[in-house]
């Protein structure tokens, strides 16, 4: 009760018009930026970090809120219509949305999107007020062992789930694994696939893979095929969501939130995790499963909610534990300490005010991106129209400024460009793109999990199975690789049977 009256106050703080002025302009900002590809929230906290030293710590931190989200929303925006994520999070959204908006359905994947954001938020900060304190304590506890089963059952599943044969799955995970381990090994200090260039020794920026294999690998793809057929423009359909669409997104929009979350709260965790479990959920649960890969509207309704509300999961961790689980958060926790801020334990006490004042915010910034975005779709989905060599020539160039903006070094266009080919080969082989880009997000942290899980049992293998947890999610991942077997050897029920037809008798 004491939570949600300190909630009360927070309102009573961010509804002032002055806040409400930098949470609607924080969002526009974040949405505005997010869809250039590469260029996502967190670059957009970090350039306007210095904008802020005149303003008041509240007033800034409802801002970056707003930023927070909005830019979520905008990476989603170009992932679905133009298949070119702005974020990694962001990347499962170009699955589903993107065949959705060729088919014409653009405006209407938007839309699933915005509600799905809108739902995964308000779900995500209700739990950040009710549970912060209890999923802090719970995240402590959880150790390098389950951390490396989390990341297992993530390249489990979606390898499992996506393409039409699974050695193609892992053959595109093996690649980002490849990619994913270039640089300077944490533990060693040894060089690995750096080829002797000294640029490659922070490794490969995981925006720069992600914009490569998806925007530069479609733009050369199209590009490939445009001599042959010279594709009509895409039409944008309308906003709002058919009866159907709502009967069918209702349950992923519910589920996300609750994947999303406690992987949000994780230390070390953040939205890529839950999104691509969300869809593989979404994947299994859902009755139209031959439209997945198609354009199925349950995979934009639930990994969308879930990183919507892993975002609110990664405040806990920050807030509560001075932890951040993304790089937003990490540029946040940088904007706590200018102020003279430590996150922590104590913050709560310290900080009252300006905490629930900032979780007011967030509130209040779902909404205002529900209501400003929902209008937009259509306008966003009119992309779509512009002709294929201008649209892809613009793709080209804001992802080349996104790879860019990201270092400030001429090699990341080279790798951006080098990588693109790769992207391009894979689509060429018929290899799905997607357990690739897990690999590089998961691949390190798995890694130095591993190993830290084998230093503490002194190399003993136990040491990577002797948590409860642990347990519990290899036999998850046990059961996805069996699963195809024992279904062979189920015995089938018989399908396609006919409804009698009215004047019918039926035998019994």
């Amino acid at each position: 009760m004491e939570s949600l009256n300190l909630l009360l106050d927070g309102f009573a703080t961010a509804l002032t018009p002055m806040n409400l002025v930098w949470a609607a302009l924080g969002v526009l900002l974040g949405t505005a930026i997010g869809v250039l590809p590469g260029i996502g929230p967190a670059m957009a906290v970090a350039l306007l970090l210095p904008v802020t030293y005149a303003l008041e710590p509240t007033s800034a931190f409802i801002m970056f809120a707003g930023i927070y989200f909005g830019g979520m929303f905008g990476g989603s925006t170009t992932s679905i219509l133009l298949n070119t994520p702005g974020e990694s999070f962001s990347v499962i959204a170009a699955l589903e949305g993107n065949p959705m908006a060729r088919k014409g359905r653009g405006a209407q994947a938007l839309a699933t999107a915005a509600v799905g954001h809108f739902i995964g938020a308000i779900v995500g900060l209700t739990l950040l007020v009710l549970l912060a304190p209890t999923v802090a304590s719970l995240a402590v506890d959880i150790g390098a062992p389950d951390y490396l089963a989390i990341t297992v059952l993530a390249f489990i599943a979606i390898t499992s789930v996506l393409g039409k044969s699974r050695i193609r799955g892992f053959a595109s995970l093996l690649i980002g694994l490849t990619i994913g381990i270039i640089g300077l090994d944490e533990m060693t200090g040894q060089q690995r696939l750096t080829f002797g260039l000294l640029h490659l020794s922070d490794g490969i920026d995981v925006v720069i893979v992600a914009v490569g294999l998806f925007a530069i690998g479609e733009s050369l793809w199209v590009a490939a095929h445009l001599r042959r057929s010279n594709a009509a423009p895409i039409p944008v359909g309308r906003a709002l969501l058919s009866g159907s669409d709502v009967r069918r997104t209702w349950k992923p929009w519910l589920r996300g939130p609750f994947i999303g979350f406690p992987f949000g709260a994780i230390p070390a965790g953040g939205a890529e995790i839950p999104t691509f479990l969300s869809y593989v959920a979404e994947r299994r649960l859902s009755k139209h499963r031959e439209e997945f890969g198609k354009g199925a509207i349950e995979g934009v309704a639930g990994p969308e909610a879930a990183a919507s509300a892993s975002a609110a999961g990664t405040m806990v961790s920050m807030l509560t534990l001075g932890l951040p689980t993304t790089a937003v958060a990490a540029v946040m926790l940088a904007a706590f300490q200018q102020y003279g801020i430590q996150p922590g334990p104590l913050l709560f006490a310290r900080e009252s005010e300006l905490v629930w004042a900032l979780i007011a915010s967030m509130f209040i910034g779902s909404v205002l991106l529900l209501v400003l975005n929902l209008p937009l779709a259509p306008v966003w989905a009119k992309l779509l129209q512009i002709p294929r060599p201008y649209l892809y020539a613009g793709i080209l160039f804001f992802a080349s400024v996104g790879a860019y903006a990201v270092g400030g070094e001429p090699m990341d266009l080279l790798l951006l460009f080098v990588i693109g080919l790769i992207g391009f080969a894979m689509r060429r082989y018929g290899l799905p793109v997607l357990p690739a880009i897990i690999a590089v997000i998961l691949g390190p942290t798995s890694e130095q999990q591993m190993r830290r899980a084998l230093q503490i049992s002194d190399g003993s293998l136990s040491g990577l199975v002797n948590t409860p947890f642990s347990i519990t999610v290899y036999c998850i991942v046990a059961l996805i690789l069996v699963w195809p077997l024992l279904a062979r050897l189920l015995p089938k029920r018989e399908a396609n049977l006919e409804e009698p037809r009215e004047g019918e008798k039926v035998d019994v």
